[in-house]
C-alpha cells in the first residue's frame, strides 16, 4: 500500500512538473481550447445540418468532416518534419479560426449550406496538421520520459474534458442564441490556442529535413517507417482495431439508448456524458503509467476494455447496466491514449515523427468513418443484442491473440533500460558510448533510449563485457 501511495505521489509530482513546465504547460492550455471549440462546434454542426436535411444531412456532414481528413492526414502531417512545429500548429488554428469566421459570414448571410460544408471540410483537412506536429513537439518540451508520460496524461484528460464541456457549451450557446454564435465562439477557441502557441516560437526543435523531395516521397516515409518496425506495426494496429471499434460504437450506442433502453434523444447524451466521465476517472488511473518502462501490456488490456463492456448490454438490458459499460470504456479510452502514444514517441525516430502520426491520424479518421458505416449493415443483419456481442468481442480477442508480441515489447523495453543502467555505470563504457551517440539521429531530447548503430551496440557490448563479469553474464 506504502509503495502504491508513493507510485502516485511520483506521479501527481510528475504532472505538477508538466505544468510547471512553460513550454508544456502553453501546448496543454493551446489544446485545451482547440479541443473544447471543436466539440463545441460538432454540436452546433448537427443541429444545422439536421434543420437543412434531416438525418441525411447529418451523415452527409459526418462524411464530409472524416474522409477527406483521412485522405489528407498523411501529407499534412510532413509539414511537421519539414517546417517549425510551432508553425505548423499556429497555422492550423489560423486557418481553422478563418474558416470558422466564414461560416459565421455564412449563416448571417443564409448562403447556401453547401457552403458551410465545404468550409467543414476544408477545417477537418486543415486540423490533420495540427495533432501529428503536436505529438512530434511533445518529447522536445519534456525533460524526463516520466515528464513525457504525464504531458499524455494531461493531453488525454484535457480531451476527456473536452469531450464533457464542449457538448455542454455548445449547447448552452444554442439554447440562448443561434448556430453562428456556436461557430462565432468557436473561431474565438482557434484564436486562444494560437496566441498560447505564439509563446513557444523559440522552443529548440530537432533539425528539420530540408531535402527538395516531392510531398508524396516525404509522406510515404511514414509508411515506410511503419512498414520496417514490427513494433510499430503491432501498436497502431490495436490503434486502428480501437477505432473501427469506436466508430461502430457511436452508431450503436444511440442505437441502444433510443431502442434497447427508451431513453429518448437525451438518452443518447447521457451515455456519450458516462464515456466522458469515465474518462476523467481513467485520467486518475492513468498517472500509474508514469515512470513506468513496461506499457504495451498495459496497452493491450486498455484496448480490450475499450471495447469488451458493450457485452454486457445485450443479455439483460437496462440504463445502469449501460451507463457502467461505456463508463469502463471511457476509462479504459484514456488509459489506451496514454500507453499507446507513449509507446509510439519512444519508438518513431524523431526525424520522422509527424509523418508517422501523420499516418496514424490518418488510419484512424478512416476507421473510425469505416465502423460508422458497417455498424447499421451489421445492426439489420443481427440486431441490436448481437450486434454488441459481436463489436464488443472484436477487441478482447485481438488482444488476446497478439498477447505474445506485447509481451515481448515490454520485456525489449526493459531490458534495454537495464543495459543502459548498468552501461553508464562503467567508466570504460563512456568513450564508446561517445563514438555510439554521434550515430543517434540528432535533435533526439537527453532521456531518449539510445539507438546507436548494430557495430556501435556491438562495441558497446565487447567493451562491457571485457571490463565487467557481471555485465558480461548477464
Amino acid at each position: 500500500m506504502n509503495r502504491l501511495r508513493d507510485h502516485l505521489g511520483d506521479s501527481f509530482a510528475a504532472l505538477r512538473e508538466v505544468y510547471g513546465n512553460r513550454g508544456l504547460r502553453r501546448l496543454q492550455l493551446a489544446w485545451a481550447g482547440s479541443i473544447i471549440g471543436t466539440w463545441a462546434f460538432s454540436v452546433a454542426l448537427a443541429v444545422y445540418a439536421y434543420r437543412h436535411g434531416g438525418a441525411s444531412a447529418v451523415g452527409l456532414v459526418m462524411l464530409i468532416r472524416w474522409f477527406p481528413a483521412a485522405f489528407a492526414s498523411p501529407f499534412t502531417g510532413v509539414l511537421g518534419d519539414r517546417y517549425p512545429r510551432v508553425l505548423v500548429m499556429m497555422g492550423s488554428d489560423l486557418l481553422r479560426a478563418a474558416a470558422f469566421g466564414g461560416m459565421t459570414a455564412c449563416v448571417l448571410a443564409h448562403v447556401s449550406p453547401a457552403a458551410v460544408y465545404a468550409l467543414v471540410g476544408a477545417t477537418s483537412v486543415i486540423s490533420t496538421a495540427f495533432r501529428p506536429a503536436q505529438a512530434a513537439l511533445l518529447p522536445s518540451l519534456a525533460r524526463t520520459p516520466e515528464e513525457l508520460t504525464a504531458a499524455n496524461v494531461s493531453s488525454s484528460t484535457l480531451e476527456s474534458l473536452g469531450f464533457c464541456a464542449g457538448p455542454g457549451l455548445g449547447g448552452v450557446l444554442l439554447a440562448v442564441s443561434s448556430t453562428w454564435v456556436v461557430f462565432a465562439v468557436t473561431a474565438a477557441t482557434f484564436l486562444w490556442s494560437a496566441l498560447l502557441l505564439g509563446g513557444l516560437l523559440a522552443t529548440d526543435e530537432p533539425p528539420l529535413r530540408r531535402e527538395p523531395r516531392p510531398i508524396v516521397h516525404e509522406a510515404a516515409e511514414g509508411f515506410r517507417t511503419i512498414a520496417h518496425d514490427r513494433r510499430l506495426q503491432l501498436v497502431i494496429g490495436l490503434f486502428s482495431a480501437q477505432t473501427l471499434v469506436n466508430g461502430a460504437m457511436s452508431v450503436l450506442l444511440a442505437v441502444s439508448a433510443l431502442q434497447l433502453l427508451h431513453l429518448g434523444p437525451g438518452g443518447v447524451g447521457y451515455l456519450n456524458s458516462a464515456v466522458g466521465v469515465g474518462g476523467l476517472v481513467g485520467a486518475v488511473f492513468s498517472l500509474m503509467l508514469v515512470g513506468r518502462r513496461r506499457l504495451a501490456g498495459m496497452f493491450g488490456l486498455a484496448v480490450a476494455g475499450t471495447g469488451g463492456p458493450m457485452i454486457f448490454i445485450a443479455p439483460h438490458p437496462s440504463t445502469a447496466i449501460a451507463l457502467v459499460a461505456f463508463g469502463l470504456i471511457g476509462i479504459s479510452n484514456i488509459i489506451e491514449d496514454v500507453a499507446g502514444f507513449t509507446l509510439l514517441q519512444r519508438t518513431i525516430p524523431p526525424e520522422v515523427l509527424a509523418r508517422v502520426f501523420g499516418v496514424v491520424h490518418s488510419l484512424f479518421f478512416a476507421t473510425v468513418g469505416a465502423g460508422a458505416i458497417l455498424a447499421p449493415q451489421l445492426i439489420h443483419l443481427v440486431g441490436v443484442r448481437w450486434s454488441l456481442v459481436a463489436v464488443g468481442a472484436v477487441l478482447p480477442v485481438l488482444t488476446i491473440a497478439t498477447r505474445i508480441p506485447l509481451v515481448r515489447l515490454d520485456n525489449a523495453a526493459v531490458d534495454h533500460g537495464r543495459e543502459l543502467d548498468v552501461l553508464q555505470a562503467i567508466p570504460i563504457f563512456s568513450r564508446s558510448r561517445r563514438r555510439c551517440s554521434r550515430a543517434s539521429p540528432p535533435g533526439w531530447p537527453s532521456f531518449a533510449p539510445l539507438r546507436a548503430s548494430r557495430s556501435c551496440a556491438r562495441e558497446i557490448r565487447a567493451t562491457a563485457s571485457t571490463s565487467s563479469p557481471r555485465v558480461g553474464s548477464r
